[in-house]
Order: structure tokens, then sequence, then C-alpha cells
């Protein structure tokens, strides 16, 4: 397949056709609020219950489309199906939630119960479906994988609106849910009802994966409700930067994936929205400043060098010879030593900075062993960055008389 940089391009600024446009904007939204409901998903680790949810919807798919052929309809209406999608998946939820209340079974077999048994009758339908004159083009495996191929323009402003209903609920009830995500007790100390609250969680990412099977389909809507959250993760730790974030996310990899499709129609849509938001995690996960792969490697070679230093110095002051060839060319470096190992003034100087500070850590240990301020110790922080000069007053004291202090 030949890459047409124009087709691409025009599909990014929404000028690949109406229907394309209308497509790529209810892709979007659809990211956006399934990012924003996969924060609280992933905050509150039910990632297993929003699969469960994505797969019960399958049966309420082919028993809508089944219910609309028996009444004279086509079976394709999309409301229509969307409806039944919501009403299987939210039954499937509740067998979750009372099976665990019920039983001793733990969340994740009850998970498991339901996700097999719902996505099995629903395959089962399917099957049943081919056998009738007007499934034969009914189209309904589109809901596996998702398919934007002859989407309507009335489908996607559904869809489009539908995502931005959903991206204003998790907005309007950020607050209860994320006290509820880290604290459900004190959520119900301070009037919360948690179980409302996890309901609402899980409403949310319902409508999501409702909304989201057109487009996306059961099977990988769930990756758009998670892989947003562990991406923003990687860029924050506060969490209303992180809902942002991961709403941000899965915009960008909805619209990504959604304008690659417009402009090759032999791609699927759903696959590609994956695929973008894979990429944005694997940009996050290698390049991240705070939570990166790579800048955790140049932290820890950075604390290494640090090391070395410090080691250097102390036998410096200690006067022992150095014999370790990383630190040598370090001290080398800092003006620390000569070329033939002899330390110079200024190598000297910081010697003795150095063995102080080894000595104050030293003497801080055996007065106060619980001292909070020990467990921030690498190795190589001075106690000039941590304790007052009253508090490194008495430490030195101790050091000079240690009769002194009692």
């Amino acid at each position: 397949m030949a890459i047409d940089a124009g087709s691409l391009i025009e599909a990014l600024t929404f000028r690949a056709g109406y229907n394309s446009a209308l497509v790529a904007l209810g892709a979007t939204m659809l990211g956006f609020a399934a990012g924003g409901a996969g924060a609280f998903v992933f905050l509150r680790k039910r990632a297993l219950v929003s699969d469960a949810i994505t797969h019960a919807t399958l049966p309420g798919v082919a028993l809508a489309f089944l219910a609309m052929v028996a009444l004279g309809g086509d079976g394709r209406w999309l409301p229509g199906l969307l409806i039944g999608s919501a009403v299987s998946a939210a039954v499937g939820l509740y067998l979750v939630d009372w099976i665990v209340r019920t039983t001793r079974l733990s969340e994740d077999a009850a998970i498991g119960a339901v996700l097999s048994v719902f996505f099995g009758i629903g395959i089962v339908l399917l099957t049943v479906i081919q056998a009738v004159p007007a499934g034969r083009q009914a189209g309904l495996q589109s809901f596996l994988l998702g398919s934007t191929a002859g989407m309507l323009a009335s489908e996607a402003l559904l869809i489009a609106g539908a995502g931005a209903l959903a991206g204003l609920i998790a907005f309007w009830f950020r607050r209860p849910m994320i006290a509820v995500a880290f604290d459900p007790g004190f959520a119900e100390a301070v009037g919360i009802n948690s179980r409302r609250t996890d309901y609402a969680i899980m409403g949310l990412a319902l409508i999501v994966t409702v909304v989201g099977l057109k487009i996306v389909g059961l099977i990988l809507i769930v990756a758009l409700l998670i892989i947003p959250p562990v991406t923003a993760r990687f860029w924050t730790d506060k969490v209303d930067r992180l809902v942002f974030l991961s709403a941000l996310f899965g915009g960008i990899a909805a619209y990504l994936g959604a304008a690659v499709s417009a402009a090759f129609a032999d791609l699927p849509t759903g696959p590609l929205i994956v695929i973008a938001a894979f990429l944005l995690f694997a940009g996050s996960f290698l390049g991240s400043p705070k939570h990166g792969v790579l800048a955790a490697a140049i932290r820890w070679r950075q604390f290494q060098l640090k090391v070395h230093r410090r080691q250097g110095l102390l036998s410096l002051a200690r006067g022992e010879p150095v014999f370790d060839r990383l630190t040598l060319s370090i001290l080398r470096k800092a003006g620390f030593v000569r070329g033939d190992g002899v330390a110079t003034g200024a190598g000297r100087a910081a010697a003795s900075r150095a063995l102080r500070d080894e000595t104050r850590w030293t003497e801080l240990r055996r007065l106060r062993a619980d001292d909070p301020v020990l467990s921030y110790y690498d190795g190589v922080t001075g106690l000039d960055d941590l304790l007052t000069e009253d508090q490194l007053a008495i430490i030195d004291q101790r050091v000079a008389k240690p009769e002194a202090v009692s």
C-alpha cells in the first residue's frame, strides 16, 4: 500500500470529506471521554471490571438486532444497538457486583465468569444471526474490532455528543470519584457514598464502551480506557493533571487513528487508534522527564558519578590511594587531583568537607537512629541540605566534644 502524504494531511486537517471529518470529530470526543473516564477506572484499580463491561455488550448488540428485525426493521439502527449493548453491559456489571457481595469468590473470579459467559453467548447469537435472512448483511462483526466504513453523519454526531456528555459527567463528579479512588473509608466519613460513586465510575466506563463500539470495537475499547491514564502517569503525580492528561492523550490517539484510517481506507479504525495510544505510551515510557526510562537511566548514572566522586574525596581525606580509573577521571576533571593522582589544594579542601559531612552523618545515626532525616540519606547528600544551622551546630559540638552533649 503506497503512502499518500497528501491524503494523510487532508485527513489530519479535516479536509478529507464531510463524513470523514465527522468521524474524526466523533472519535476525538470519544477519546477525550475514554481517557477521562479511564483515569478514574485506573485510579480505582478496576481495569478488569471495565474489561468485563466491554465483553458483556456483545449479547445486547445481538439481541437488539434480533428484536429490531422481529419488529420489521433491518436491525442496523445504531441507537437501538447501543441501547441493547448498554442494557447487556449493565446486567453484566450488576452480576459481577452481586457475585462478589453474595459469594466467597473474589472480584477477578467473578469478572472471569461474567466476561467469558457473556462473550460466549454473544458469539453464539452472532452465529444464529448469520442464519437469519436479514442477518447476512448485518455487519455486526464490525462491533468486535470497530469500523467506520459507511458510517452515517447522524451516527458520527451521536457518538460525538455521547462522548462529550461522558466527558462532562467525568469532569463534574471528579472530586467524589477521586476521593473514593484513594480512600473509600475517608470518602464515607465525609458523606460520600462510595458504593454509588463506584457505580458512577463504572457507569462512565459503560457509556464510553457502548459509544465506542462502532469506532473501536468491544475487544479494543478497554485499551482506550486504560492506556491513556497509564501514559499520563509518566508525566505527573497530581490527580487533577493525570485526569486532564489522560483525556488529552485519549483524544490525540483517537484523532490520529481516525485520521489515518480516513486517509487509508484499507486500514481499520479501531486498531489504528489503539496503536496510536500505544505509541504515545511508548514515547512517554521512554522519554518522560519525570518517570521515563531514559530519565531514570540518566539519574542513575549521575548518582553513580556522585558516589565515585564522594568515595574518591574520602580516600584523599584519609590518605588512601585511589585506584579506580573512573574515580580518578572524575577527580581529575573536577581539578581535585593532578595527573599523577596527587591531591590539589581544591581537592584537599573538598576532601576535608566530604570527611566532615561523613562524620556528621555517622554521629547523627548514632544519636538519633530513628530520625526521619536518615530516610533521605543516599550516600552523597550533604547534611547542609537537610538540617538547620542549629541542628548542625549541635552535631558539630558532639563531634568535637562527645562528652559535652548527652
